[in-house]
């Protein structure tokens, strides 16, 4: 018989309604339950690509004596992570504060007025692997909560109102914001860097894009090499190992191992716009073809593979498939021999690695001990004949793949993590001539505007099967309109700007906190333990690095010194955090090298049918230009009819921007203006390629 969980939406909690634990979704129900039963509450957190949450599921949840045990003695909850990073981000520092460590499944005990007294994460049933059996955690609890009550309670304050204290950051000092916070990162990255197979630390490996963004900011600042040069050991190790889908595109969320070969198999949306946009950032300072075809095959696989047809963008696939993780992803030799026949096979084994014994539990991940030119070399081909072979053997065994069946797919919509595929979608399709991914991001960011969103204009958090439900984080906020920035600057379509605009004002009044930076619910959120103020990355931006980031860029180009000097609170409140742990910070340290500058917004103006127009603006957004923002406008007036009509009127929020700048005959002319000053226009294709390059040159702050 199914449990409560029968109504939700969450692929995730759906998997759960048909487990004999008695499950409530997280609410009033559930803990008004708790409270008359006088009963404590079994708070569960995961997520439907959680691997070892399928494994607690099938060893815990689904066993029938285990479930007696919760049904007897608590109220248990089960919640998504990912539909309530709220609760998760206030449990998870619980249970990192009582163990020393957190991960997910996440297992928390409280009371029933929400107050955590135990937790930890994945028990197996029964005691072993040096790790009690769940059987004793329910019962050791039961009788704690039943013949030591006042002894759980103490505990329970205690951890509240440490919680509680870790909630009021203190911040620091503006005058603090300095090159020394970033100089004292670079040197920490340099410690921790793996000079063998790049990337930082050893197994198991995350990819760590906000540090590989902030290394080459760091390089283009400071006109150095090293930074550059950690940044392409990295992404080419990424690139050639198994972490990466070399058939299908995409990166998985982090290697097992330190040489990026064996991945936890699960797909995450978030990852792979982050990581698109670092390969992104990296070929537009190197030029390496290598890094544009990784942007393109990862977001051809969110467009194929992770869309909505209504446009906005799903979020995970698992790492199982048919009960057993890897098994779409990897190969044996005699399954490469049957799609491509032996000969092929032969030399497609060659190259990627594949064996009869195997390098993943008797299969083989795909991935490139050496590159193809060194392969080409060894096997005496040439480059470019062995490349070809190649791709069409992986078409080949692509379309063999998609005959398995697939890992399973959590298809909500997150409005956060959409944020952050816009922006990679509309910079890579800006900057790689590739239309149809800044349609594919216009097509998202309008289906969150129209469909993800209250009434009152306030966001949703997510959306699933025609539903939209929660009211949004400060992530969502953020992300999204620092998103619909990038948007604007690759279509110059002005009502992105009015939108994000909306949206950053919501944040001021709603989240912000009086004492510097923002706090991760509104003002009217339900009100839970504590409000907690996340100033440091997961695998994601935290929310104030990205509202910082979105402030700076909109205050540039709309002259508000009121987002400025939120974004500098912001910042300014982050401070201890990023000079006792940068690498925890990379976002926010991103956000810094923006407000230290020197920053300039490039504002162009000319005839949008003229074709140098069109390629100055082609030539800006091949640019590497990290601190700066760019604006268009067309001095066409049949152009402006056109705007008018498909993508909304001039916003006048950056009038002001354009005021008392023209072209002549029609011609691009490009003004830089820093500090509220503009310099007399660059007029004509080669004075902007002039002005480009210089700016590329001198935007170092030395």
């Amino acid at each position: 018989m199914p449990n409560h969980l029968i109504h939700e939406t969450s692929p995730y909690l759906l998997q759960h309604r048909n487990n004999p634990v008695d499950w409530y979704p997280w609410g009033s129900e559930a803990i008004e339950n708790a409270r008359k039963a006088d009963k404590p509450i079994f708070l569960s957190i995961g997520y439907s690509a959680c691997h070892w949450c399928h494994v607690m599921e099938r060893e815990c949840f689904e066993n029938e004596a285990i479930a007696r045990l919760f049904n007897d003695d608590f109220i248990s909850i089960k919640v998504d992570r990912e539909e309530r990073p709220d609760l998760d981000h206030i449990y998870m520092n619980a249970v990192q504060m009582l163990t020393g460590r957190g991960g997910w499944p996440m297992s928390v005990f409280l009371t029933p007025d929400l107050k955590p007294f135990f937790g930890g994460t994945y028990w197996p049933p029964r005691a072993s692997r040096g790790m009690p059996g769940f059987d004793q955690i329910l019962a050791a609890v039961a009788d704690a909560w039943k013949h030591r009550r006042e002894q759980v309670l103490r505990s329970a304050e205690q951890i509240t109102a440490e919680l509680q204290d870790g909630g009021q950051v203190a911040g620091g000092n503006a005058s603090a914001l300095t090159l020394d916070l970033m100089e004292a990162a670079f040197a920490q990255l340099r410690h921790a860097f793996d000079h063998t197979s790049g990337g930082f630390g050893q197994a198991p490996k995350f990819p760590h894009p906000m540090d590989l963004q902030l290394l080459l900011r760091i390089a283009h600042r400071g006109g150095l090499s090293t930074p550059v040069d950690m940044v392409r050991l990295t992404l080419d190790r990424m690139a050639s190992g198994g972490i990466y889908d070399h058939l299908g595109g995409g990166f998985a969320r982090y290697s097992v191992d330190s040489n990026w070969l064996v991945p936890h198999f699960e797909k995450m949306l978030y990852d792979n716009a982050l990581m698109a946009g670092t390969y992104l950032d990296a070929y537009l300072v190197t030029g390496d073809a290598t890094y544009a075809r990784v942007i393109r095959e990862t977001l051809d696989y969110v467009l194929r593979d992770m869309t909505d047809p209504a446009g906005g963008f799903y979020s995970t696939e698992d790492a199982d498939s048919a009960g057993r993780e890897g098994l779409f992803y990897t190969w044996t030799r005699d399954e490469i021999d049957q799609v491509l026949g032996q000969q092929r096979g032969i030399l497609f084994c060659r190259v990627y690695d594949i064996s009869e014994v195997g390098n993943f539990e008797g299969r083989n991940i795909l991935n490139l001990p050496k590159t193809v030119a060194q392969c080409a070399a060894i096997l005496g081909h040439t480059p470019r004949d062995l490349a070809l072979e190649l791709a069409d053997s992986r078409d080949r065994l692509f379309a063999a793949r998609e005959k398995r069946v697939r890992p399973g797919r959590d298809d909500k919509v997150i409005v956060a993590w959409n944020g952050l595929m816009i922006d990679a979608l509309a910079r890579a399709g800006a900057a790689l001539g590739m239309p149809r991914y800044v349609k594919a991001a216009c097509l998202a960011a309008e289906f969150i505007l129209r469909t993800i969103r209250r009434d009152d204009g306030r966001l949703r958090h997510t959306w699933r099967a025609g539903t939209a439900k929660l009211d949004a984080y400060l992530d969502d906020y953020a992300s999204l309109a620092n998103s619909l920035v990038s948007l604007y600057e690759a279509t110059f379509h002005e009502r992105w700007i009015d939108e994000a605009t909306r949206l950053m004002d919501i944040v001021l009044k709603e989240f912000a906190d009086s004492k510097g930076g923002f706090f991760y619910t509104a003002m009217d959120h339900e009100p839970l333990i504590t409000r907690t103020k996340e100033l440091t990355d997961s695998s994601l931006p935290s929310g104030n690095a990205l509202a910082a980031t979105a402030l700076l860029r909109l205050g540039s180009l709309l002259g508000r010194n009121d987002y400025l000097e939120a974004a500098e609170r912001a910042l300014a409140a982050a401070v201890p955090i990023i000079e006792r742990a940068p690498m925890a910070t990379g976002q926010m340290l991103l956000a810094l090298d923006r407000r230290l500058g020197p920053t300039c917004e490039l504002v162009m103006v000319g005839d949008s049918a003229n074709k140098d127009v069109e390629r100055a603006i082609s030539l800006v957004h091949r640019s590497y230009l990290p601190r700066s923002v760019v604006a268009f406008r067309s001095s066409n007036a049949s152009s402006i009819r056109a705007i008018s009509s498909s993508a909304g009127s001039y916003s006048s929020h950056l009038d002001d921007l354009f005021a008392g700048k023209s072209s002549l005959d029609g011609q691009p002319a490009l003004y830089v203006c820093q500090n509220f000053t503009c310099q007399s226009p660059a007029i004509g294709l080669d004075s902007i390629q002039a002005e480009i390059d210089r700016l590329s040159e001198n935007q170092s702050g030395s």
